[in-house]
């Protein structure tokens, strides 16, 4: 384990001390940075907390250092991952610290969620070495990790931060095409887009469209892709059906009207107590910890396996 490269973490946020521990629990050494003290007293406690939810050993020794400067922290470092605010802005300057500060084999990753990544590194030296590296939230409970190939990636970066995800435990994906949203949140937002769509013009209410996909094709998806689930029903089958359908699915180019002016309204979902569905602070959070459990539960599985 003391051979193992050194790994940064920008910001010690929600996503920043989940992607820590992940790199924690294979004993690699994990710097993690925020200008924020508080927020990275706030972190240690949270990393402890989530090895104590997984059951798994934690032996924290010299493995974790804490840091507000960026420069210190990512001295000798191998992988350093950005986590951020998504704000582009905010990104590149960031970046711009990094570029300066690394060391020249030292991989620099975004975990942006939508920004593409050459926009993040348009200017900055070295943009070779910089990569997208999309944790999906909770990062400590869930496996994937979407590595995006930005204009100037190089291949070798590319392999190098799959190869260092998958020693964690990650399931690496190759984005090879930079575009917003990348692969799983354009899927994701694709299938959200028709829901608004199918509840704005009546053809059911917010909860039954959640029940379907809950009780429906969601009780399938972890197993079995979309286009998986193509090739075991028939292409044939599935030309039918989207000769059908596509002329009436949704192409609205921006954001359907009921949900800005829910936003417009103060209605922005379970903080406020309404969005698409009225929530009281009890339903809130059985929603939340039925998510947490499941995840919980899928976690420790494959920490097993």
């Amino acid at each position: 384990m003391a051979d193992q490269p050194k790994v940064t973490v920008i910001g010690a946020g929600l996503m920043g001390h989940g992607i820590a521990q992940r790199f924690l629990a294979a004993g690699y050494p994990v710097n993690l940075v925020d200008p924020n003290l508080q927020v990275l007293e706030q972190a240690e406690q949270q990393i402890s907390d989530i090895f104590t939810l997984l059951e798994q050993p934690y032996v924290k020794g010299d493995l974790l250092s804490l840091y507000t400067e960026i420069q210190p922290a990512v001295e000798g470092a191998k992988l350093v991952i950005e986590a951020g605010p998504e704000i582009l802005d905010v990104k590149r300057d960031i970046f711009t610290q990094l570029a300066r500060f690394s060391g020249p084999e030292c991989i620099l990753a975004s975990n942006t969620s939508a920004i593409p990544i050459s926009e993040i590194a348009k200017g900055i030296s070295h943009p070779q070495r910089i990569v997208g590296a999309h944790f999906w939230n909770p990062p400590h409970l869930v496996r994937l990790v979407e590595v995006v190939q930005g204009d100037e990636t190089s291949l070798s970066t590319i392999e190098q931060t799959i190869a260092l995800l998958d020693s964690v435990g990650m399931k690496s994906v190759h984005v090879k095409r930079d575009i917003p949203g990348f692969i799983g949140n354009r899927l994701q937002h694709a299938m959200k887009r028709e829901a608004i769509a199918m509840l704005e013009a009546g053809v059911c209410d917010a909860q039954t469209i959640d029940d379907v996909v809950k009780h429906g094709f969601g009780q399938r998806l972890a197993v079995l892709g979309p286009l998986e689930q193509s090739d075991l029903v028939g292409l044939d089958l599935t030309l039918r059906i989207l000769t059908t359908i596509y002329p009436s699915l949704d192409t609205s180019a921006t954001p359907q009207s009921t949900l800005v002016e829910r936003v417009e309204t103060g209605q922005l979902g379970m903080k406020t107590g309404g969005g698409f569905r009225q929530w009281t602070p009890e339903a809130a959070d059985e929603v939340r910890n039925r998510v947490r459990e499941h995840l919980v539960a899928k976690a420790k599985q494959t920490l097993t396996n």
